[in-house]
């Protein structure tokens, strides 16, 4: 049995967490009611879980302090959170970090400035939680008893404070009721206290559908509150080193009269999407105008920090204005990872009752705004091809799709899918990556998907036709270098077929021309041009035209492709 938690047993927990919510997910999903019934709770824990958990593993954790460690489990879960359980979980381990670390850096941010609700004078200070109204009130003890008394006290308030409207019956009431028991655990035994927090919440839980409508309603508990549970037993597990034992409760007492009639507190079904967006370079002050603005398009509304010397904010809003949540933030700082989910396609899906909805989908990995477009036209999820694993599996959930066929760029991308289809096997979703050396392959390959084919079938003709794809490619040249065609400077315009350099010239259209004349000249049906976002104006138009006289043979197709890294992209057909 632990007496003190090391970096090895923060690993263990987060661990631990990732498994049981993993196992658990669809049945906190079905839960879900409140505060919209988007059936995703358990998803979103288990994603910002992940998130948490391979920011820690990425460490190298041989000589890490427990409580570095518990901070990269937080600032991880705070960039990868989801949804409102999501936020409220990311904060919950923030406080835990901060007792680990025996109060927040100086000058870190006080609550989680969330309108309404921060919580003033929040920082921890030595063994009481200074101006929080709990300092002296059963914080007693030493050691990590001590430690976790005064960790889930601060994520209470945390939690508390990331929610700009909170009311009972929620997670909330289930972490306030953590905190409480641990504070008035009579042993300052590390396993005691846990286990003392662990059935308070195990029996807050089963108190929430009296105390919140919907819930009673739906004949369930807090959806949140059970993945909180799942974590605070995932904790007892890991501290007195025994198999762990999840015994949460789904089931309700009996509902009256009176609990029935409570009317939806939260979460109003009048707003069509949920807005998540990362946001850097802002300090409190814009974090208060930027609170009020999402006040006013919605609710919902939580914007959380990571409590240190730069703070990374998770921002989060349910609103119809999908636009003026995205300008706020952009007035406010710099906003990314910004992620739209429209409630009625969720809620839709969730009526299945299951967690994969759909036989087969596409996920296509790219760096252009116009190409994810185009192929989010032709039916594929869409994820940027600089995503790391966790946001990548985040999408492949999000299709809901039982096989996954992912079309990735060569390189870092490639491995990103590998990995991430490896992990995404392990939860039942066959995942297969077809590595793609241009937009235009993808192009071709999402061409023929077809979902009413048998997937292996469809892998088969996606792969062959982005094989059948050839590739040309107007680039400018950077250094002076020795190519296929000669010498070339910088500045020059660089024509390539399948990575080989075939032309150099001065002018891009000109050297536009003479590449879909070298391309066409073994034959071709249709010519796919993707305008990078640095290409002259014009560029396209210009070619299409030159074309449609000198090659009336090929059908011609022209977009705004957006792509950095080549003025042009060509795809033969």
């Amino acid at each position: 049995m632990l007496q003190s938690l090391d970096a090895a047993a923060v690993r263990r927990w987060a661990s631990t967490c990732c498994d049981e919510l993993a196992a658990r997910r669809d049945e906190i999903d079905v839960l879900n009611v409140f505060p919209v019934a988007d059936k995703d709770t358990g998803s979103n824990l288990l994603a910002t879980m992940r998130a948490g958990l391979d920011a820690v593993l990425r460490e190298d954790g041989t000589q890490v302090a427990p409580g570095i460690a518990a901070a990269v489990l937080a600032r991880g879960a705070i960039r990868g959170a989801r949804g409102n359980s999501g936020v409220i979980v990311s904060q919950v381990l923030r406080g835990l970090a901060e007792a680990f670390m025996d109060g927040p850096a100086p000058g870190a941010v006080a609550g989680s400035a969330v309108a309404g609700s921060a919580v003033a004078g929040s920082g921890v200070a030595g063994s009481g939680v200074a101006g929080s109204g709990v300092a002296g009130s059963g914080v007693a003890g030493s050691g990590a008893a001590a430690t976790l008394r005064r960790g889930l006290r601060r994520a209470d308030e945390l939690a508390t404070a990331a929610v700009a409207e909170p009311v009972p019956g929620t997670v909330l009431t289930v972490l306030h009721a953590a905190a409480d028991a641990a504070e008035e655990a009579a042993s300052d035994d590390l396993a005691a206290v846990a286990s003392a927090a662990a059935a308070a919440a195990t029996h807050a839980l089963s108190e929430t559908p009296k105390q919140l409508g919907v819930l009673a309603q739906a004949g369930v508990v807090d959806a949140g509150g059970l993945g909180l549970v799942l974590l605070l037993e995932a904790l007892v597990a890991v501290v007195t080193e025994r198999p762990a034992q999840f015994e949460a409760a789904v089931s309700v007492p009996a509902r009256d009269a009176h609990t029935l009639q409570v009317g939806r507190e939260g979460g109003s079904e009048e707003y069509e999407y949920e807005v998540m967006y990362l946001l850097d370079g802002v300090d409190e002050a814009m974090v208060a105008t930027l609170r009020a603005e999402l006040s006013g398009l919605g609710d919902c509304v939580a914007v959380v920090g990571t409590g240190d010397r730069d703070p990374l904010w998770n921002v989060h809003v349910h609103c119809s204005d999908v636009g003026a949540a995205i300008e706020a933030g952009v007035r406010a700082g710099r906003p990314h990872r910004i992620t739209v989910a429209r409630f009625a396609e969720q809620e839709e899906r969730a009526t299945v009752g299951h967690r994969f909805v759909t036989g087969h989908a596409v996920l296509a990995m790219v760096s252009g705004g116009g190409v994810a477009e185009l192929l989010r036209g032709e039916g594929a999820a869409i994820a940027s091809a600089t995503c790391g694993v966790t946001d990548l599996l985040a999408v492949l959930a999000g299709t809901r799709a039982r096989q996954v066929t992912v079309l990735a760029p060569p390189g870092a991308p490639v491995e990103v899918a590998e990995a991430a289809a490896e992990q995404a096997r392990d939860t039942g979703q066959d995942v297969v990556v077809v590595p793609t050396t241009s937009a235009v392959q993808a192009l071709a390959a999402i061409a023929v998907h077809d979902v009413e084919r048998r997937a292996a079938d469809d892998l088969v003709a996606m792969t062959e036709a982005a094989a059948a794809t050839r590739r040309g490619e107007l680039t400018v040249a950077d250094t002076e270098a020795l190519t296929w065609a000669g010498r070339c400077k910088p500045g020059d315009v660089l024509g390539m077929v399948d990575d080989e350099v075939v032309l150099i010239a001065t002018d891009p259209v000109t050297a536009g021309r003479q590449l879909v004349d070298r391309m066409l000249s073994v034959g071709g049906e249709l010519v796919t041009l993707l305008v990078g976002a640095d290409a002259p104006e014009g560029i396209g138009a210009a070619l299409v035209e030159y074309l449609h006289s000198a090659h009336p043979e090929a059908e011609a197709v022209c977009y705004d492709g957006g792509q950095q890294d080549s003025m042009l992209l060509v795809g033969l057909e």
